[in-house]
């Protein structure tokens, strides 16, 4: 299957549409732009989006809201506008870094709240009388009151009913798959040949941030429960191994073109920083893992 048939499939996948601007804009922030100082040139941002179908209009409205929501911070200089990440946001994506570009902490066993309050933070739910249970993971954040660890006890058979009560892994589910038939045809070439995708600088990083955007839109929804939780058709691992194949098969071209192209107040941004090698060396020790 050649390139060309990529393009072709990627485009006429159903449900292929425009992506939301403000959502793609902190995609194209937390992969292309946070690893490299977090701030943009407006011209150079309309110009990404453009890519992706999305007008000058709406990144321009996009900004404004993500500028009110307080993730963004503008300054002008001259003629030029630039856009940098605040604290707040760079704290963010880090986070979701964590998810996206290193292997994603395992959940060993659960955690039992006995006591927590009505506002329980991400990855926990309630279980009613103040009781409320997650997965035992070293980035789950702890709610406040007495705090038990646990281990399933005989038969798990009963798990995944149980969790499906709770968290929305049906949901989840559903945007893995999703994921899945979309870059089906970018799977099949990878596999095919020798791991690697003959695409220019642009195209590369315009893909890679599609890649990006609609692998974080189920996986920063997975709950990553325990192994015993999981339905049995979950599609999480072969989302994973999709994502980290293709993401490392782009990369050289997506980040060269970004370093010849992308430009803040200073000037051109790196190609390549300690935090992009740092993704990728973790990347390619999980692939490594992954196809022994």
């Amino acid at each position: 299957m050649s390139t060309a048939e990529v393009n072709t499939k990627f485009q006429m996948l159903p449900g292929a549409d425009v992506p939301r601007a403000p959502v793609f804009i902190v995609t194209l922030y937390g992969d292309a732009i946070e690893p490299r100082g977090g701030t943009l040139w407006m011209g150079d941002l309309v110009t990404c989006c453009a890519r992706q179908g999305i007008s000058e209009s709406l990144v321009r409205t996009a900004v404004s809201r993500l500028v009110t929501a307080g993730k963004l911070f503008g300054e002008r200089i001259g003629r030029k506008s630039f856009y940098r990440l605040t604290g707040q946001a760079r704290a963010e994506f880090r986070q979701a870094a964590r998810v996206l570009y290193a292997p994603p902490p395992p959940a060993r066993g659960w955690l039992v709240a006995a006591k927590a309050a009505e506002a329980l933070p991400e990855g926990w739910a309630s279980l009613g009388q103040g009781a409320a249970i997650a997965p035992n993971r070293e980035d789950i954040a702890f709610p406040a009151g007495p705090l038990l660890s646990a281990e399933t006890v005989g038969d798990p058979a009963g798990w995944p009913a149980l969790a499906a009560d709770y968290w929305d892994l049906q949901g989840v589910a559903d945007r893995y798959k999703r994921f899945l038939l979309r870059f089906e045809a970018l799977g099949a070439l990878l596999k095919s040949g020798n791991g690697t995708v003959d695409l220019e600088g642009e195209e590369a990083l315009a893909l890679r941030l599609q890649l990006v955007h609609h692998y974080r839109l189920a996986a920063l929804k997975d709950p990553r429960l325990p192994r015993d939780a999981w339905p049995s058709d979950w599609p999480a691992e072969e989302a994973r191994q999709l994502f980290v194949r293709a993401y490392l098969s782009l990369t050289a071209e997506a980040d060269s073109f970004i370093g010849l192209t992308f430009r803040d107040a200073i000037g051109l941004l790196p190609s390549a920083t300690e935090e992009t090698c740092l993704r990728l060396d973790r990347l390619e020790r999980e692939m490594a893992m992954l196809t022994c």
